[in-house]
């Protein structure tokens, strides 16, 4: 029997992809990011949206993809790190914003009660100064919420989001979650751990997900897929992400797989 790996451009899947959120920049991906990212396109992935958390990781990004335009930006401080949300790093934020169009959402932000490395007090006021910027400049959210999403909820609905383009990141909720993001109109970003088989729950929530409501994301180099569970992910294993989203929900992997890259060539305005 052969057990050899079916590799992400075997799988055949066109150029109709998007990798939603991934973390590109730093010690991960220094030595082989154009190897990385040839593997990608191979894969099927048109565009790649590269999280930087800070001002600081934006220019780096403006740098390290000034010739990489399948690549945009999604700029925002990371719950964890929400004490260092002052005055001066929004202001910086917010002229990175007016100047680069490249820059397609605001986020990741949000809460993350999991780590305690920052004050739910101080999260919640960072996460709402997020919500300004986004609402100023029109841009799209992108959530991270971790051990705290009724508290999630609750901050944006008292801000109004209802409605508002906004991509839950990272999704591993049941239905009944679920539910409750596509109600408030909302997108979803389904990450690697679908794969796990102790996932059902996410399996269910994303066959009865509305298909226009789907994206499809790595989170790298985190939360890798089987078959490649435990080792560094990349943008190309996100076509392992689609297969299991195409399994449970009956579709053509095919299908699934541009469906999900035109719901985020609609939601960032790519």
């Amino acid at each position: 029997m052969d057990m050899r790996i079916k590799q992400p451009h075997e799988f055949g899947l066109p150029l109709t992809g998007v990798e939603s959120h991934a973390h590109l920049l730093g010690r991960h991906f220094r030595s082989d990011l154009r190897k990385v990212l040839e593997r990608a396109q191979a894969a099927g992935i048109s565009a790649i949206g590269n999280v930087c958390m800070g001002s600081d990781e934006l220019e780096e990004g403006k740098a390290l993809f000034a010739d990489t335009p399948e690549v945009f930006f999604i700029l925002g401080i990371h719950p964890t790190d929400s004490q260092t949300c002052t005055d001066e790093a929004l202001a910086r934020m917010e002229g990175q914003i007016r100047a680069n169009p490249r820059i397609k959402a605001v986020g990741e932000t949000g809460l993350d009660f999991y780590w305690k490395t920052c004050p739910p007090e101080i999260q919640h006021a960072a996460f709402r100064r997020h919500l300004a910027l986004a609402r100023e400049y029109s841009l799209p959210v992108v959530i991270h919420s971790r051990d705290a999403t009724e508290a999630t909820f609750k901050v944006l609905l008292d801000e109004g989001f209802s409605g508002k383009p906004l991509l839950w990141h990272c999704f591993g909720g049941d239905s009944a979650t679920m539910r409750s993001i596509v109600d408030n109109g909302w997108h979803l970003s389904i990450p690697g751990p679908i794969t796990f088989p102790a996932n059902a729950a996410l399996r269910e929530a994303a066959a009865a997900a509305p298909l226009d409501r789907l994206l499809i994301e790595t989170d790298c180099p985190y939360l890798t897929p089987i078959p490649f569970r435990g080792k560094r992910n990349e943008p190309a294993y996100a076509v392992y992400t689609a297969q299991a989203m195409a399994r449970s929900r009956g579709m053509d992997p095919a299908e699934l797989w541009t469906a999900a890259g035109d719901n985020a060539r609609k939601f960032f305005r790519l």
